[in-house]
Order: structure tokens, then sequence, then C-alpha cells
């Protein structure tokens, strides 16, 4: 069968390629089931979820009974306590069938529900069921956060915390374990109980494990995905190397590194630049399909751009952390920080909020400039003159650089210093984005990245440029400065960097000029 890399629903080991999750699933059977725990798997949309809950239904499956169910679609059975109880005992008596359960279990478990007591009555079958089955049982739901906003879904979790707690006192038969997965916590629901009612804290799911084992993927478990796929190619390619540089773009995040995976196979190879597998899987080709990826319109995004709308707090939050550098102390219990970490949008770095992945940083960064560019035309460049920057297909930085001065003095000469302390970085991406549009990358590297100083590094057709952005700070930070940045040099593996000072010193000295040390150049623009 021939296999491919999958975006779209469960992912299958028989005909997708995947990466490595075993370790994964090893530790939730010998941490959480075997434990006997009740624990959430709450993490951002389209982060394996549903393929991970598959994999361990797998793995389990000959040594327990399990129980997948998934309230998608399932909003008919939160009208009532009684359609709640109904609906389970059909959505769990239908599992069973296929699990070919005696006909005896199955007649006692479709029993008629009492409307009068529906949810006792469902705790009742649940007992019955957990002591005739002849094996412990596990439950899973997945998507369980799609009716978490109401008293009926309330219920039920204290029907399962009720149950539970008997069971630690020997006094009722329930299930060994109970997973639960979303986007949000269910152990910290925050629900509206009734319209104009103020959103209060109220889940009953306080029985609830820590749940501390990490859905991203490692450089190692992407390897395995891409020794598989070479062993059926032999495209040559140095699995380590692209490895570590899907993880440096992803972050690990599950879509996007199957996504990457999928253009590089599926949209680049057989094309003009990329002629064939072998071209497409080199440092190159995951450049060119990390700027696909960026470019197209997926779900994944949608659902970022549209959650920003609905947030504009945490959107101004991203935005100072991008263009201003502004540090946030991470704090898990800050209402907009644990936001923009359930959606998967932000992440703790060195005890900081840090945007969750270079993709998301950068689509963010094209977002917000697309919006500057058709608010103002301040910063953009005419791009009837943008070839003047391209020379035989190949990106002039010495030019943009020294331009750019010339921009920079014409329109922003005479304005207020704070202003252009807060706004330079978002100043000189929006004139160095349009030239390189459609062909070129960019990324900020965070590692540096503060109030004072930035590193932008732009691939533009195979070739890095490496573009220090730093506020004077006195000749010995800037001197410093001109260290790190010949050090970052060595390290880029290039031999000319560029460096970008915003001077407002009453007296400062700009233009343009070129330092030289150790066989390599750095050109200094100070405005």
């Amino acid at each position: 069968m021939h296999k491919t890399f999958n975006t779209t629903g469960l992912c299958i080991p028989e005909k997708n390629y995947m990466a490595d999750i075993s370790s994964r699933i090893d530790a939730i059977i010998t941490e959480y089931i075997q434990a006997g725990k009740y624990f959430t798997i709450n993490c951002g949309r389209q982060y394996g979820k549903t393929t991970t809950l598959y994999m361990l239904e797998q793995r389990i499956q000959d040594r327990y009974l399990v129980i997948p169910l998934s309230f998608e679609a399932c909003d008919e059975l939160f009208v009532s306590l009684y359609t709640l109880s109904a609906g389970l005992v059909r959505k769990i008596g239908r599992v069973l069938r296929a699990q070919k359960v005696s006909q005896a279990l199955l007649d006692d478990w479709y029993q008629p529900i009492s409307e009068q007591f529906p949810l006792d009555d469902l705790g009742e079958r649940i007992t019955c069921l957990c002591g005739s089955a002849g094996q412990e049982i596990i439950l899973i739901i997945d998507e369980v956060d799609k009716s978490s906003d109401n008293q009926i879904f309330l219920s039920f979790l204290g029907l399962l915390r009720n149950k539970y707690l008997e069971r630690m006192k020997g006094t009722d038969r329930t299930f060994q374990s109970v997973i639960l997965a979303g986007v949000y916590d269910i152990k910290n629901l925050k629900v509206k109980l009734r319209p104009g009612e103020e959103s209060k804290y109220n889940s009953p799911w306080n029985i609830a494990a820590d749940f501390t084992i990490s859905m991203d993927l490692l450089p190692e478990d992407i390897s395995v995905m891409l020794a598989e796929y070479e062993k059926d190619h032999r495209t040559g390619m140095d699995i380590g190397q692209i490895s570590r540089q899907i993880y440096e773009y992803t972050s690990g995040y599950p879509y996007l590194v199957s996504r990457l995976c999928q253009i590089a196979d599926e949209r680049l190879a057989g094309t003009e630049d990329f002629p064939d597998r072998q071209s497409v899987w080199t440092h190159r080709g995951i450049v060119a399909a990390e700027l696909l990826l960026r470019k197209e319109p997926n779900t994944l995004f949608d659902d970022m751009i549209k959650k920003l709308a609905e947030y504009p707090k945490l959107r101004q939050m991203i935005q100072n952390i991008l263009f201003r550098g502004s540090v946030y102390p991470f704090e898990r219990d800050n209402d907009l920080i644990s936001l923009g970490i359930t959606f998967a949008f932000l992440k703790e770095r060195n005890g900081i909020v840090a945007v969750k992945n270079r993709i998301f940083e950068t689509k963010l960064y094209d977002l917000f400039l697309s919006e500057i560019y058709t608010d103002s035309t301040n910063g953009s460049i005419d791009p009837t003159v943008r070839s003047q920057y391209i020379v035989d297909g190949f990106l002039q930085m010495n030019l943009v650089m020294e331009k750019f001065y010339q921009h920079f003095t014409e329109i922003y000469g005479d304005r207020d210093w704070k202003f252009l302390e807060n706004e330079g970085r978002k100043i000189f991406l929006m004139y160095l984005k349009p030239i390189i549009n459609g062909t070129g990358n960019y990324y900020i590297e965070a590692q540096t990245r503060d109030m004072r100083r930035t590193d932008i590094i732009v691939d533009y057709r195979g070739k890095q440029f490496v573009i220090e952005l730093k506020i004077w700070h006195g000749s010995e930070y800037h001197k410093r400065g001109e260290k790190q940045l010949f050090e970052y040099l060595d390290y880029y593996g290039v031999d000319n960097g560029y460096l970008l000072s915003f001077n407002f010193n009453k007296n400062k000295k700009t233009g343009v000029q070129e330092i030289t040390q150790g066989g390599k150049r750095i050109l200094e623009v100070v405005v």
C-alpha cells in the first residue's frame, strides 16, 4: 500500500507516514491507565489528540474493554438529563455490540432508562456493566468540551466523579480509567449556567490527575517518520538535519509537522524549482514548503484569526511581544496567558511568555503587517521599483539596507523618538516584506529578541541573510552588539551580516558603513 502524509482527521499507521508517539502511549498506559486514574488531555486544535486516542485504544484493547466515544455533533444529548442518559446508553451499547460482548450483558444494558431518575439509573447501569464485563473498562471521550457550557454536562461529570470516589472507598464498581480529550481544560471549567449570568469556575472534575505528558513531537519522533518515507523513496535526505529543521519551524506541533512534509512531497516535488524528490528534501526545499504553508488557507490559521478577533486583549499581548519585544512573566493562572496556552498560541520559554512556534509567529507578523498596509501607505514600497532589489533572481540585501536608510530618513526623520523606539521593528519589516514576498522567507530569532535587540533571518532562494536590529544604548553596548553579530555569522555559516541601529541621541551620527573582522563583513546602517 502506498503511504501518504495525512493532515485531515485520523492518522492510520498502515496508511500514513507518522511520527513515533510510542513512548507517549507507553507513558499514558503505565502512569495513568494502569494506575486507575481519571484525566484530561487538553491541547490546541489539530494537535494529534484523536490519533493519540486511536493508537492508545489499539494498544490496550487486548487487556481492557475500551469504550471510545466522541461528543462531536452531539448537542441533542444535552437537552435534558434523560436525553443524556438515554443517548449514552445507545452510544455505549453500539460499542459493546461491536466488541461482541454477551447477549445477556447487552440485554441488561439496554433496559429502559427511568424518566424520573435518569442519571441515577445510568449510574446503576454502569455499575452492573463494570461488574459483569469480566474485565476492566476504559471510557474515552473525545471532543468532550463541545457541550461543556451547561449544567447537564456538569451533572454528567458529577456522576463520574461520585462513582470514582465510591470506587476508592470500595462501595461501587465503575470504569478503571476515564479519559476526556478536548481543547479546554475540563478540570478548570469556566461556565455560564444561565443567560446573562457571569461566568464562574464550577467543575466537579477535580478528581482528574494532572496530565504532564507532552503532546509535542521531538526531532527524534519526526526522524522515525522521515526514515519510513526515506525507505520507500530513497531521496538521500539528511534525516537528522531535516528533522531538526522541521522542529525549528514547528516546535513539534503535530499538524504543522505533517503539513510541511505533505507540501514538500505532494506540491513541491516535480516543480520547476524542485524537479524531483531528491531536490525537495533539502534545507531549501523545507524553506519553500514553509512559505507555501503560511500562504495557504487552512482551518488552523482560520481558527487562530477567529480567536484573536474574539479576544482583543490576547491579540494585543501578542502584538506587543512581536513588535515591541515586551516581556510578560509566565503565570498560568493569569486568564489571558492561560487562554493563549489553551489555544496553543503561546508557551513558556525561560520563565516568560512566547509565541508557540516559528510558523505561528511569522504568520502573525504577516497578518498584523498586512492590516497595517491596508490602513496606511507609510512603510510600504512602490511595487514598480521592487525589481531593483532582485538581480538575476537573487536578493541584493546591501541595496535593501541602503535604501531603507533613505526611506526611514525621509518619512520618519522628524517623528518623536519614543514612537520610533516602539515602532522601529515594525517599520523595517513593513519595508522588507514586500521585497521578499512570494519568494523569500523571514523569521525572528526568538532567543535574542527583547526590547533592545532583534535578529531577523531572511532565506531567499537558498541564501541566508542575518540582520540585527538594535536600539542604541551607548558605545560599549554597541560594540558588544557588533561582536555578537560576528559570532552569529559564524553560527549561520555566512560571511556577511547587517546591523540596523536606531539611535535616538540628539547628537547622533547616522549613515551607512562597513565593519570587517576575521574575513567577515557587517554592513551597519544607523538611523
